[in-house]
């Protein structure tokens, strides 16, 4: 049926011009002043004009028909590549920008987490200050103390060693003998007394 389609109208067309190419025809061709000087051979024209016309048809259904079908669906193809690549595009576009707000919130994340990372070490740093100060003070509380419980044993040594070295002073003053209790008893009083005036 396609075929009789394609055909039919070059046949009509081929027919004509063979009726035109008849003998009566060609005689009242040739007898045109200007035909006879191009020395044209109309029935070879007319025949050669309807095979052409036959075969157009048949050309266009067989070979460009199918030309034109593999370009537009070539067309298709491109066009179709094309929005698969604009979509790709526009995905990747939301991906990046996906990427971009994680990679966002990340850096929030890790700024947080450096600032509670300064925050610990500072309160820990501040804590550690805390108890050197307090036990810098326990120590120099203690040492102090035992500077005190030093000096009392140095005063009561210094005020033994005063006491013998009076008592020696004082025996030889007074060449008696005093028993040693009283020879205490004179001395710690000695001692009062140059404690008070000092």
């Amino acid at each position: 049926m396609r075929f009789l389609r394609l055909i039919l109208p070059g046949a009509i067309i081929a027919a004509i011009f063979w009726f035109l190419s008849a003998q009566p025809f060609v005689d009242r061709w040739n007898e045109i002043p200007l035909v006879q000087q191009l020395a044209l051979n109309f029935r070879t024209t007319f025949v050669t004009i309807g095979a052409i016309a036959l075969m157009f048809p048949a050309i266009k259904g067989l070979f460009v028909k199918p030309l034109n079908d593999a370009m537009d669906e070539r067309t298709k193809r491109l066009e179709d590549t094309y929005s698969e690549a604009e979509s790709l595009k526009q995905h990747m576009a939301a991906l990046k920008t996906s990427y971009e707000q994680k990679l966002a919130a990340s850096e929030a994340e890790a700024r947080e987490k450096i600032r509670a990372a300064i925050g610990d070490a500072q309160a820990t740093k501040d804590q550690i200050l805390t108890e050197a100060r307090t036990q810098a003070e326990e120590i120099r509380t203690r040492n102090e103390t035992e500077m005190e419980r030093e000096r009392q044993k140095m005063l009561v040594g210094l005020r033994t060693h005063v006491a013998d070295l009076a008592l020696l002073a004082t025996e030889k003053i007074i060449s008696e003998n005093l028993d040693d209790e009283r020879q205490r008893k004179l001395i710690d009083r000695f001692i009062d007394t140059a404690e008070v005036g000092r």
